[in-house]
């Protein structure tokens, strides 16, 4: 299971919300590209990067941030917020990011989806953030009316590269992960689930590896110094890997 450090990036600052809400914000550092550096020292070997600002107003904002980022590390990222146009995903993939996070218009859209999955196949990401089991769109601000697991089986035949699954009410909260809705998300399709919202322990971590979603995004508690890093990537890693690098020694 890989782990994915989150970048959330909010007037070219490092920012984490509580609950997706704009108004309840905490400020990390005003040096994202140094941020991403030390995950990446850390012994990271993806990022995910949201652009807020986008995801509310709809287009991509913190660009700069972004490429910074993207330039600073030798890592893959995958960006999320506001990519809501085939030409803010082309753009977005020119800037050097290695795949693109679609929520908002291709939960309300989902004939511009199969589309664009099928321009770029294996480089697109179904977010879905979840409230009380409904699919969220514009920056979390509106819910819908369409179960999220409906959402992932209607795409299950689509290119796309993976799933990300955020439980909306426990991003941010510190509050562990939603493991039951997650396992039946990742039994119902057959690409790779990403758990995203409320990883904050190293049982966390397990317990999502149990379910064996592909990876899990982590965010407040890698900044508050609940989790650190090399101990998340450790807990997630097969006893296989762990043996093969004991031995290594």
């Amino acid at each position: 299971m890989q782990i994915f450090p989150a970048i959330d990036l909010r007037n070219g600052r490092c920012v984490r919300l509580r609950q997706g809400d704009y108004s309840q914000e905490t400020i990390f550092g005003d040096d994202p590209a140094a941020i991403a550096r030390k995950w990446v020292k850390d012994g990271a070997t993806f990022l995910h990067l949201v652009d807020l600002d986008g995801a509310k107003l709809g287009s991509p904002v913190n660009v700069d941030g972004i490429c910074q980022i993207v330039a600073a590390v030798d890592v893959p990222c995958q960006l999320g917020g506001g990519l809501r146009t085939e030409e803010h995903i082309a753009v977005a993939l020119s800037w050097g990011v290695e795949r693109v996070i679609l929520g908002s218009r291709a939960v309300m859209d989902p004939s511009w989806l199969d589309a664009v999955t099928r321009r770029f196949p294996a480089r697109i990401v179904l977010g879905i953030d979840a409230r009380d089991g409904r699919a969220a769109a514009q920056g979390w601000t509106e819910v819908s009316s369409i179960p999220a697991l409906d959402l992932a089986r209607q795409c299950a035949s689509l290119p796309l590269a993976a799933i990300v699954y955020t439980d909306i009410s426990r991003d941010g909260m510190l509050a562990g992960p939603n493991v039951d809705a997650l396992a039946e998300m990742a039994n119902a399709v057959s690409f790779p689930v990403i758990a995203s919202g409320g990883i904050t322990t190293l049982d966390d971590i397990r317990r999502l590896k149990k379910i064996r979603v592909a990876g899990c995004i982590i965010g407040r508690a890698l900044y508050e110094e609940r989790l650190q890093l090399s101990e998340a990537i450790a807990a997630a890693q097969n006893e296989a890997d762990i043996k093969a690098q004991t031995s290594d020694l």
